[in-house]
């Protein structure tokens, strides 16, 4: 049974599942990193005890979620040399570099000062402790960096040259490599989805226990901030969404297309097919619902702008088109819901019933993981509009594949699949009921750690013990 099945297929369901385990982590230390920064400086200048209960209380979570993301990280290391050894072998002179300096870089720079960050507290001054903080999340950013370049390079490879055995190695410069003509859209993009993601995480959490305890100060505190950048950062993201499209329309445009349903070329302007079942055999989007022209108005920015078909392309150029076309509209329609989460949160702020409606707290706990769904449709929707190619027009994905049977493969996924579901739903049920538990005055830190450390005087740690007042008790904000 398990002969008939296709070993490449089975291989890109293997990479697909674990990498969407893992992507989720990063996604989400990356923004909480960052968060964490902002809360100790806010403390460090305001002396405010509210921040420093935050600090500790997320602290806490990002430690179990920074774990799970670099354990989540190794397999998918591993793969590259089982599943497609092919393509390790013809892109590793330029896909092991840039890893590589994604490891002696922002690896070594986590790992410095994550120690510092999460058992530091009372053992470093202040401003040390904030350094660290500072830099564990400067080298989240930087691994996003790193990766965001192999993955841009393997979408709009530029700046290489093929060797007598096959391979892609460098050209003139690395630079050209590094900024390949997609990276600086898919980093801003990436990068700013990974701050919405911790944000309606956060946002959710504190909903959740304004729910119980509209007093709570804790909650009270980072429900205002995470609304705050939804208000903020979700309009950007929309802008920098809309520029990463017109840049991949340039450069991969049966992959838009496909976004699109656009199966025919519209020489006097497309339209924008808003739902549809896309058919693939028979190249059309069965009861479309459509508005005229608009295709070409966002894609273009001109409604009149001809634009080509996936009949124009060849068959075999053309990726899942349900796939792609599905998981776009799953990521602009969270997108659209986190736009409107924020102008409604704007809107009670300004009535200062920021922290009494309840509907909006509810609508906030719903949206909470609506950021983790968006990723990974973003992440489908570039990946899968890809294929057939591993190397965007150069490398075919099944050209790259080892030569591997499919029992072989099929096993090491049930595998994946019962350990993953095992091990990270485990540890998903601990960051919840960590997250279940309100913020407090006293929050205490990351437990079992000890008091002093072998020849280290304590310093003065995050006062807990501050005042709580928090403008917002009153209602304002």
């Amino acid at each position: 049974m398990l002969e008939q099945l296709d070993a490449v297929l089975l291989a890109r369901v293997q990479f697909a599942f674990t990498v969407s385990f893992h992507f989720v982590f990063p996604a989400f230390s990356i923004g909480l990193a960052s968060y964490l920064m902002v809360l100790e400086g806010l403390w460090l200048k305001t002396g405010r005890g509210v921040y420093a209960n935050l600090y500790r209380y997320w602290l806490k979570i990002f430690a179990v979620g920074f774990g799970m993301g670099v354990v989540s990280g190794i397999v998918l290391s591993y793969q590259f040399g089982t599943n497609w050894s092919v393509f390790s072998t013809k892109a590793g002179p330029i896909i092991g570099p840039l890893m590589g300096y994604e490891v002696i870089t922002a690896f070594f720079l986590e790992a410095g000062f994550l120690g510092v960050m999460l058992f530091g507290i009372n053992k470093v001054g202040k401003r040390l402790h904030f350094f660290a903080t500072c830099m564990v999340a400067i080298g989240t950013f930087v691994s996003a960096f790193w990766i965001l370049s192999v993955n841009s390079w393997m979408q709009t490879p530029v700046g290489y040259e093929i060797n007598e055995q096959g391979q892609f190695i460098v050209g003139s410069s690395w630079w050209d490599v590094i900024f390949s003509p997609s990276f600086p859209y898919r980093l801003v993009h990436t990068v700013t989805a990974a701050y919405l993601t911790t944000a309606f995480a956060v946002g959710g959490v504190g909903a959740w226990h304004l729910l119980k305890d509209r007093n709570n100060v804790g909650a009270r505190k980072m429900f205002s901030m995470a609304m705050w950048m939804a208000v903020i950062v979700t309009p950007v993201q929309i802008i920098a969404g809309d520029m990463h499209g017109l840049n991949t329309l340039e450069h991969q445009p049966v992959k838009v297309l496909a976004m699109e349903g656009d199966f025919d070329p519209s020489p006097d302007g497309a339209p924008l097919i808003l739902f549809g079942i896309p058919d693939q055999e028979a190249a059309k989007v069965h009861y479309k619902v459509a508005i005229p022209k608009l295709g070409s108005l966002i894609l273009k920015h001109d409604p009149n702008a001809p634009l080509p078909g996936l009949t124009d392309y060849p068959r075999e150029e053309w990726p899942p088109v349900a796939v792609v076309f599905w998981s776009f509209r799953i990521m602009v329609a969270i997108g659209i819901a986190m736009l409107a989460l924020g102008i409604w949160s704007l809107i009670a702020r300004r009535g200062k019933r920021l922290y009494q409606s309840r509907p909006l707290h509810r609508a906030a706990v719903m949206m909470g993981p609506a950021g983790f769904v968006a990723v990974i449709a973003g992440w489908v929707t570039t990946e899968v509009g890809r294929q057939p190619y591993t190397v965007y027009g150069l490398l075919k994905t099944a050209e790259s594949a080892s030569p591997l049977d499919a029992p072989a493969v099929a096993v090491s996924l049930i595998a994946f699949i019962v350990v993953y579901s095992a091990v990270f739903g485990m540890g998903v049920y601990y960051l919840l009921r960590l997250m279940a538990n309100p913020p407090n005055p006293g929050e205490s830190g990351l437990p079992n750690v000890p008091s002093h450390a072998a020849g280290i005087t304590p310093a003065s740690s995050l006062d807990v013990a501050a005042p709580q007042h928090d403008g917002g008790a009153h209602g304002k904000s």
